[in-house]
C-alpha cells in the first residue's frame, strides 16, 4: 500500500499526537508499506525524501510550530506523479482541507482521525461562543471521509451522538521498553530536592489553560497539606509556564523532555496527576502507567480505558474538581498501598502494545481502500 499521511504535528517530539502518528508511520513502514508524510515545513528545516513539506504559518500561542497552508495544487501535482492508495488526514485545518480536496478530485480514498477536542478549547481561551461552530465544522469535515478513527469507545459514542458517522476505534499503545520503572534516577530526584522517601508528584504535558493546569496545582497543594515535603515536577512548556513559575517558584519546572530523559522524569516520580478535561486520549496516562506511577485522573479517555480504580490507580468523576483534590490528598494518606498499585499499573501497560494498534490501523486503511475500489481519477 502507498499511504499519504497528512498532519500538522510531526516529528514525534512535538506532542502526543505527533508521537502517535510517528508510531503509525514507523509501524506501516515495518510492514512493507510506502508512507509519505505531508506536513508544514518548520523553521530552517531541510527537505526529507519521505516527507512532502508544504508552506506553513506560526501557530498562535506556539509560534515555534507552524500549521500548514492550503496547497491543493501542489498536492494534486505530487499525487498525480506518485499516486497513493489512501490519503489519511490527521488535521482538520487548512492543510487537511487541501488534502481532502486534492485527493477527492483525483479519486483517491480519504480516511481521517480525530486527535484533538478543539471544540472544547473555547472555554479556556474566552471564546466559548464558538464551540458549536467548531463542532459543526469538525462534523462536516470528518463525515466527508471514508471513516474517522477515534482512540476510545467513549469518544466514539460521544461523537456518534453529535452526528459523526463511520467511526472506527483505533486505540493507542505505549513503548514499555522506553517508559519503565527501571529508568528511576536517584540523581534526578536529588536535583528536585527529593530523598528516597520524599513523595514526588508529576505533571507531563503542555503548560496551558486547556490542560486544566490550575486544578493540578490545587490538587498538589491538597497533597502537600498531607505531606509537607512533597515535591511537584512539571514536565513541558507553554504559555502558562511563566505566570505559574512566578506564582509557585518552589515547583520544579523541567521544560520539554524527550526520549530517555522524558522516561527518567516519569519513572523518578511517584504519583501522576491527570486533570485535563479536553483530551481525546492522553498518551501521558499510558506512559505514566508504564513507568509504574500511581495515576490520579478524571475517569474518561485513557483513564477510563486503562485505569481501574483501587486496582492500578485512583479515578475521579469527570469535572468534579473537589473530588479530584480530595482523591489526590487521599493518595498521600495511602502511601503504604503504593507498591501494589504501581506494580499493577506497570502490568496494565505491558498489555498495550503498539504492534497490536498498528495492525488495527493498517486493517482500517486496507478496508477503506477496498471499499473505494480501483476507481479512475475524477479529474486531472
Amino acid at each position: 500500500m502507498k499511504l499519504a499521511l497528512v498532519t500538522e504535528t510531526y516529528p514525534p517530539e512535538v506532542n502526543g499526537v505527533a508521537m502517535t502518528l510517528s508510531r503509525f508511520v514507523g509501524g506501516m513502514r515495518e510492514r512493507g508499506h510506502e508512507v509519505q508524510v505531508v506536513r508544514p515545513r518548520q523553521i530552517k528545516e531541510a527537505e526529507k525524501p519521505t516527507d512532502l513539506l508544504v508552506p506553513g504559518w506560526p501557530i498562535p500561542f506556539y509560534r515555534a510550530l507552524r500549521f500548514g497552508l492550503p496547497s491543493v495544487s501542489r498536492l494534486r501535482q505530487a499525487w498525480r506523479t506518485t499516486r497513493p492508495d489512501v490519503v489519511h488526514v490527521a488535521t482538520e485545518g487548512p492543510l487537511g482541507w487541501a488534502a481532502y480536496t486534492a485527493a477527492t478530485r483525483l479519486g483517491i480514498p480519504v480516511t481521517s482521525s480525530f486527535h484533538t477536542n478543539f471544540h472544547h478549547y473555547g472555554s479556556h481561551y474566552g471564546v466559548k461562543v464558538l464551540q458549536n461552530a467548531v463542532l459543526g465544522y469538525l462534523r462536516w469535515f470528518h463525515n466527508r471521509t471514508g471513516c474517522t478513527m477515534v482512540p476510545t469507545r467513549e469518544m466514539s459514542a460521544e461523537l456518534t451522538a453529535d452526528g459523526f458517522a463511520r467511526l472506527v476505534v483505533i486505540s493507542r499503545g505505549v513503548d514499555t521498553a522506553l517508559f519503565s520503572p527501571a529508568r528511576r534516577s536517584a540523581a534526578l530526584r536529588a536535583q528536585w530536592g527529593a530523598s528516597p522517601e520524599t513523595p514526588v508528584v508529576a505533571y507531563v504535558g503542555r503548560l496551558a489553560a486547556e490542560k486544566n493546569l490550575d486544578l493540578a496545582v490545587r490538587a498538589f497543594e491538597a497533597m502537600r497539606a498531607e505531606v509537607p515535603d512533597a515535591k511537584f515536577v512539571l514536565v513541558g512548556d507553554g504559555p502558562a509556564r511563566a505566570p505559574l513559575a512566578k506564582r509557585c517558584p518552589e515547583f520544579h519546572y523541567a521544560g520539554m523532555q524527550r526520549g530517555e530523559s522524558l522516561a527518567a522524569h516519569y519513572a523518578s516520580a511517584d504519583v501522576f496527576l491527570f486533570a485535563s478535561v479536553t483530551e481525546t486520549f492522553g498518551n501521558v496516562v499510558t506512559e505514566a502507567l508504564a513507568s509504574g506511577l500511581l495515576v490520579v485522573g478524571y475517569d474518561y479517555a485513557a483513564v477510563r480505558e486503562h485505569v481501574h480504580d483501587e486496582v492500578n490507580g485512583l479515578t475521579v468523576p469527570l469535572h468534579d474538581a473537589t473530588a479530584f483534590c480530595a482523591r489526590s490528598a487521599e493518595a498521600m494518606r495511602r502511601r503504604a498501598e503504593w507498591p501494589a498499585l504501581r506494580a499493577e499499573a506497570r502490568l496494565t501497560a505491558e498489555g498495550v502494545t503498539w504492534a497490536k494498534i498498528v495492525t488495527h490501523f493498517e486493517a482500517a486503511l486496507l478496508e477503506a481502500s477496498a471499499r473505494a475500489g480501483a476507481r479512475e481519477p475524477a479529474s486531472t
